[in-house]
C-alpha cells in the first residue's frame, strides 16, 4: 500500500472535514449517493489529526504555546463553525485543546497507582460536559490518549481509529434505532397525541438525529475512521513539506467559506447545542 508522510494525511484529513462540513447547510436538499460519501469523509479527519495532536504533544517545546495557537483559532472559528454547522458545540480546537491537558495530567498521575483512580475521576467529570457541548463529544480525549499510551507501534496506529468507528457506530445505530422505533407513534392518531403536538415531537426528534438520508449516511463514518486507521499504518514517519500553520489556518478559513455560501444561499440554519 502506498506510503504517506505527514503533509499528505493531514491534507487527507482537511479533505474529509471540509466535505463533511460541506454537507451541513445543504443536508436536507442532497441526495442520499452525495450524503454518504460527504458524510463518511469526515470519518478520516480526527483519526488523522488526533495521531499528530500526540505528535505534536511529544515533541512541542513550549505546551502552553501550542495550546495558545488552537483557542486563538478554535475562538476565530466559533461565528463560522456556528452558521455553517447550523448549531453551537465548542469546535473540535477545543476539543483538542481538552485532551492536550488530559494527557498532561495524565502523565503527571501515571507514576503513581492510587492517582491514576484520581485520573479516571477527572475524565469521566470531564466527558459529562464534552458529550453535552463538544465537536467529537468525548470521544476525542479517548482516541487522543489511545495514541498515547499504546505502546506496540502498529496498534498505536490502528487501535485508536477502529475505537472511534466503533464509538461513532454505536450513536449512527441508536440513531436509527430511534427513527425507526419513535417515528411510527409521532404518525398515531388518537386522544393521547394531538396533530399539533405529533407535529411538534417529529420536528424535535429530527432536529436531534437528523433527517432518514442524514442518519443512513451517518453509518458509513464509522468504516472511514477505520480506514483513516489504514492510512495512519501506513505513515512513513517522514515529515514531507513543511505545514505548521496549515491546519490552524485552514480549519477557520473552510468554515467560513461554507458560511458565506450559506449565508448567500438562504441555506442558514441555528440551534443552540443542536436541540
Amino acid at each position: 500500500m502506498f506510503k504517506f508522510n505527514a503533509h499528505q494525511l493531514k491534507w487527507i484529513a482537511m479533505i474529509g472535514m471540509f466535505l463533511h462540513h460541506a454537507l451541513y447547510p445543504w443536508q436536507d436538499i442532497l441526495p442520499l449517493w452525495l450524503l454518504i460519501p460527504m458524510y463518511a469523509a469526515g470519518g478520516l479527519a480526527f483519526p488523522i489529526l488526533g495521531y499528530f495532536v500526540v505528535e505534536g504533544y511529544k515533541h512541542t517545546s513550549n505546551l502552553k504555546r501550542y495550546i495558545l495557537r488552537l483557542a486563538i483559532f478554535g475562538t476565530i472559528a466559533i461565528p463560522f463553525y456556528m452558521l455553517s454547522l447550523g448549531l453551537f458545540r465548542f469546535n473540535i480546537m477545543f476539543a483538542i485543546i481538552v485532551s492536550l491537558l488530559l494527557l498532561f495530567i495524565y502523565d503527571k498521575l501515571k507514576h503513581k497507582a492510587a492517582l491514576k483512580v484520581v485520573f479516571v475521576l477527572i475524565f469521566v467529570i470531564v466527558s459529562i460536559p464534552m458529550a453535552l457541548f463538544f465537536d467529537w463529544l468525548f470521544f476525542a480525549p479517548i482516541v487522543v490518549l489511545l495514541y498515547h499510551v499504546i505502546k506496540n507501534e502498529t496498534a498505536r496506529r490502528l487501535v485508536p481509529g477502529i475505537v472511534a468507528g466503533g464509538l461513532w457506530l454505536v450513536i449512527a445505530a441508536f440513531s436509527v434505532w430511534g427513527i425507526l422505533a419513535v417515528t411510527p407513534y409521532l404518525y398515531a392518531d388518537g386522544p393521547m397525541m394531538s396533530a399539533e403536538f405529533a407535529q411538534a415531537q417529529r420536528d424535535m426528534l429530527y432536529g436531534m438525529l437528523g433527517n432518514t438520508n442524514v442518519i443512513i449516511s451517518s453509518l458509513f463514518f464509522p468504516v472511514f475512521c477505520g480506514i483513516a486507521a489504514l492510512l495512519i499504518k501506513n505513515f512513513n514517519g517522514e515529515r514531507g513539506k513543511r505545514s505548521k500553520w496549515l491546519f490552524y489556518g485552514f480549519y477557520p478559513a473552510h468554515l467560513a467559506l461554507i458560511a458565506i455560501v450559506a449565508l448567500i444561499t438562504g441555506f442558514t440554519s441555528f440551534s443552540v447545542f443542536g436541540f
